[in-house]
């Protein structure tokens, strides 16, 4: 995404979430919308530990409860979507403008990548229109290693590790 869609984004993102705010009755703060600025310019997944030490680290003046607060705010207002990749600790992304992806999740290092297959939407309209049931949404979370991506498969093959040769003396 090019700096000015970029920009356009997080000024469209900024008003929906200043709507938010009003409706709920919470103060406009300059350190939300510098959260949802910031969330907004990644372009990964993210926990709220690791964008609360981001931010410290940008010289922002956020608390750690500002950061899980406004998380949450974003989360309700559908600027924000939150996963539970099978481990105890959330992760983030942004959503708004944002088409529908799925997710394979690296159990060795934790990586998560997206991906978009349309066969998946094919499914889900047919077994809407087969069961008939009105399909809204979904979420597909696909577990596995990734082989030889991170430092902890750099051996190719199963994803173990090689036994170590024993030499003798």
């Amino acid at each position: 995404m090019n700096k000015k869609n970029e920009d356009e984004l997080i000024k469209e993102v900024k008003e929906i979430f200043s709507g938010h705010l009003e409706q709920q009755g919470f103060r406009k703060t300059p350190e939300r919308y510098a959260i949802l600025e910031e969330i907004y310019r990644r372009s990964d997944h993210f926990d709220a530990e690791a964008l609360y030490i981001h931010m410290k680290n940008q010289n922002y003046r956020v608390s750690r409860a500002t950061v899980y607060n406004t998380l949450d705010l974003l989360v309700n207002c559908d600027l924000v979507k939150k996963h539970q990749f099978g481990k105890n600790l959330a992760q983030y992304e942004k959503s708004y403008g944002y088409k529908q992806h799925d997710h394979l999740i690296c159990l060795d290092c934790g990586d998560v990548l997206e991906f978009c297959d349309p066969r998946i939407h094919q499914i889900k309209s047919m077994m809407g229109e087969v069961l008939k049931f009105k399909v809204i949404g979904h979420s597909l979370n696909l577990y596995g290693h990734c082989h030889g991506a991170c430092s902890r498969t750099q051996n190719p093959g199963s994803g173990e590790q090689e036994p170590k040769k024993e030499t003798m003396s």
